[in-house]
């Protein structure tokens, strides 16, 4: 079974963009995501990247343009300047690590990582809520078919949090979302198309 290794944060309004696209094509292509929250900030700091407000106006601008842009074509509803972003993201990240163990150990078999990742995000792009409260990420996660007892475990999500932003610099992740198919990478939610077909055995370099 090939498997897709899904680096991102929930503070990426690409990742929440994406929606439930990267779920439906592993399905049908027989594929297995595995999540890998990371901590974004520490994977600028490495790789060069640079906080959004710390970049030209002209760049700032054109986020919020395309922002607009492909928020409408998704059909998501979204506020450009969240109440709560960047915020901190450290509790949401390590719970949806913290439920993924879960299922993966069976104490959750019936638990949707994607659906809880997708309401945490939905909760800070859409509905203005605060990802550093418990009971909003708690919401989420049972949103997920996921119980807070899942996050009883938060020493060790925090030490696969760490242990993932710095695989993820590794392995040449460099923003979010980031997607990673055997040596093959693939930045950004408008290149699911690309992973798509090398999961049906193309080439997405040809």
């Amino acid at each position: 079974m090939p498997v897709v290794d899904y680096y991102f944060s929930v503070l990426s309004p690409y990742a929440y963009l994406a929606g439930d696209r990267l779920e439906r094509i592993a399905e049908a292509n027989g594929a297995l995501v595995r999540y890998k929250p990371v901590d974004i900030h520490k994977v600028f700091e490495v790789t060069g990247g640079i906080p959004v407000h710390r970049r030209h106006v002209s760049r700032q601008e054109y986020r919020f343009q395309d922002l607009a842009r492909r928020a409408r074509r998704a059909g998501l509803p979204m506020h450009l300047s969240p109440k709560f972003w960047p915020g901190n993201p450290t509790l949401a990240n390590c719970a949806l690590i913290a439920a993924q163990e879960a299922r993966s150990e069976g104490q959750a078999p019936d638990g949707d990582v994607g659906a809880a990742a997708r309401a945490l995000m939905r909760a800070l792009w859409a509905e203005q809520k605060d990802l550093a409260d418990p009971g909003v990420v708690a919401e989420a996660l049972a949103e997920g078919g996921f119980s807070t007892a899942v996050f009883s475990g938060g020493a060790a999500a925090g030490e696969t949090y760490v242990r993932n932003t710095e695989e993820a610099v590794r392995r040449g992740v460099f923003g979010a979302p980031f997607y990673i198919l055997g040596e093959e990478r693939f930045w950004g939610q408008d290149r699911l198309e690309d992973l798509e077909i090398a999961l049906r055995g193309g080439s997405a370099n040809a």
